[in-house]
């Protein structure tokens, strides 16, 4: 007989399947990098996909120097604010908060989200710090950044999502002094990303609730034969009698998607706020028009439509980017059928 090969059904990597705590995702590490301070990270609003036509410029491809169609996500990316200042200190269980400085001036989306402080002494929290980071007890400068969504008319909300994000460079004081220039700003994507560059993304996926096993984990129907004063849409065993315990590796129902997924090395092919050139006629649908800065990524990006996409710089890049990106047309053919 011939060597039965059936691979187990749904992958174990991603368990448990729980719903993620909040929409907005977070990322645990940040890339080391040298050079100039700056924000190692930005954050937008998934709009839907088009195509474009692009050179070429993979080295040893096939069609290298040829046009090509690409498939690309829009994702538009207003400004982003600063809203305070946090240093971390290294201690025998990990950083830990040892200071921070907000801003006086913060725009009213995130009044919405949080309490802001009043009669706050934005000039004796920076100069507290400033000690701190002159006696070397600060071993890390990050910011916290929000979004203002009510800029964006494809959002249906107006309370901001608030976020760390790190600041790049190996000198402490320099990671401070740029923070410190920034606090209570505006940054825009072209402060940050290029067109070329290579990033990572992290989304909340789209929910679907609960699920059973066949659409969970992919598992077949059962045979009318072998199933029949049961349901078909279960698994065949749940496990032996002994020992007397089901395996979580046993394809059961439970939470299907609105889980975090973080995709590595995307190309980010245009950066621009030209909204004539990618808006297509009526809109994106489910979105509508964009209104202003959006980037197109190369690929696809984890979340429906309207979900906060938040970008990285690389932490473990395998390709690096060829420079920038020649592309012919972007498709702005209707969508609405």
């Amino acid at each position: 007989m011939p060597t039965i090969h059936r691979p187990r059904r749904g992958s174990l990597a991603f368990s448990p399947r729980k719903r993620a705590k909040s929409h907005i995702p977070r990322f645990r590490s940040w890339p080391e990098a040298e050079g100039e301070p700056k924000l190692q990270g930005f954050a937008g609003y998934k709009v839907g996909m088009t195509h474009v036509i692009m050179i070429d410029d993979a080295k040893n491809s096939l069609t290298e120097g040829a046009e090509i169609a690409v498939p690309v996500t829009v994702i538009e990316t207003p400004q982003i604010g600063i809203a305070a200042i946090r240093a971390y200190k290294d201690t025998p269980y990990g950083e830990k908060t040892i200071s921070e400085a907000w801003s006086a001036n913060l725009d009213g989306d995130i009044g919405r989200r949080i309490k802001t402080p009043k009669n706050y002494n934005t000039e004796k929290s920076l100069e507290n710090m400033a000690s701190l980071v002159e006696e070397g007890k600060v071993s890390e400068i990050r910011v916290i950044t929000y979004t203002i969504p009510s800029s964006v008319s494809g959002i249906p909300k107006k309370k901001a999502d608030i976020m760390e994000t790190a600041v790049s460079g190996s000198d402490v004081k320099a990671k401070f002094e740029y923070a410190k220039y920034i606090l209570g700003s505006k940054v825009a994507i072209s402060d940050i990303f290029s067109e070329g560059n290579i990033i990572d993304v992290a989304a909340i996926t789209r929910g679907y609730g609960t699920e059973g096993p066949v659409k969970r984990w992919g598992i077949q129907l059962a045979k009318n034969k072998h199933s029949r004063q049961s349901s078909l849409r279960q698994v065949g065993t749940l496990g032996p009698w002994n020992p007397p315990h089901v395996s979580w590796r046993v394809p059961q129902m439970g939470q299907a998607g609105y889980h975090q997924r973080t995709e590595y090395n995307k190309r980010i092919l245009k950066v621009s706020s030209d909204v004539d050139e990618v808006n297509p006629a009526g809109g994106f649908v489910n979105y509508g028009l964009v209104g202003g800065d959006y980037i197109l990524v190369k690929g696809t990006v984890p979340g429906p439509s309207k979900r906060l996409i938040r970008l990285r710089e690389p932490t473990r890049p395998k390709t690096s980017a060829v420079g920038e990106p020649q592309l012919m047309h972007i498709n702005t053919q209707s969508r609405q059928g």
